[in-house]
């Protein structure tokens, strides 16, 4: 197949991507009028930005912004310094039985997500975490069975000579850990972070689960709460879910350098 051709399929699966978005954009910026008329419109006859102004206010967004931001940069700290500190292990230190600790991690990979909810909110309900960010927070630091497989596998391709240097001048394994691995696996750490910034922003079940206090609820609850209190108003319903959706679109718009590179497990230093 020429390269015409699949640039040709690629543009037209862009367009077809890109469409829903387009719309979404188009409607937060028409009036309810120019919404409901008939044939719609693709473009908007006169911009309102009030409709983004009205669903920041009434839908007290800054709050549930807050909340999420403040959730999310707790996530990525802990699976950061989790899951890069636990594939060190996997990768770079001999201990008995690693092998079956490894194999038994990447066992909890086939269990479904959801056959874990009924024994998780029993045991968080045994804890008191109900009603609080403890559910939602407190797990990150116990690492992410896919997370610690990709790690685990970039750090492989760094050379053990690079270990064996540190130890001969007195370096400890914490020391390599932070000082050496973490920093040449950057692309990995950053995929890590991105992904894990993405699934807490956009986490809906987790709070909806845990969390029972209105001044708590993350942006994704409250704007399913702003959906049910606007009804049919659509402007606001799509300028609130472009709010809600922009930090992700600019994190990955920013980083989708490193994103990409951090995906090809095999682009660590070779030795």
């Amino acid at each position: 197949m020429s390269k015409t051709v699949i640039a040709f399929i690629m543009i037209v699966i862009g367009i077809v991507c890109l469409a829903p978005f387009w719309w979404m954009l188009s409607t937060s910026f028409k009036s309810m009028q120019e919404i409901m008329s008939f044939p719609p419109t693709k473009y908007p006859h006169s911009i309102h930005w009030s409709n983004y102004t009205h669903a920041w206010v009434s839908g007290r967004f800054s709050r549930y912004a807050l909340n999420t931001l403040f959730l999310s940069c707790v996530g990525v700290f802990a699976h950061v310094l989790s899951n890069t500190f636990i594939a060190y292990g996997f990768a770079k230190i001999k201990f008995k039985g690693k092998s079956f600790l490894f194999s038994l991690m990447l066992a909890t990979m086939m269990i479904p997500g959801f056959c874990t909810l009924i024994p998780q909110y029993i045991l968080f309900s045994k804890l008191h975490w109900v009603g609080t960010y403890l559910p939602l927070t407190i797990p990150g630091f116990f690492g992410s069975a896919f997370q610690i497989f990709m790690l685990r596998q970039f750090y492989l391709g760094i050379p053990n000579d690079l270990i064996e240097a540190a130890k001969m001048d007195g370096a400890n394994h914490l020391y390599i850990w932070s000082r050496i691995m973490v920093p040449l696996a950057k692309p990995a750490v950053i995929v890590i972070a991105i992904t894990t910034f993405q699934g807490a922003w956009n986490d809906f079940l987790g709070p909806l689960l845990y969390v029972n206090k209105e001044s708590m609820f993350n942006i994704q609850i409250g704007l399913t709460a702003f959906r049910s209190a606007e009804l049919t108003q659509w402007n606001y319903l799509m300028a609130a879910s472009l709010i809600a959706l922009a930090p992700v679109i600019l994190l990955f718009f920013f980083f989708q350098r490193y994103f990409i590179e951090g995906m090809n497990i095999s682009s660590g230093t070779k030795g």
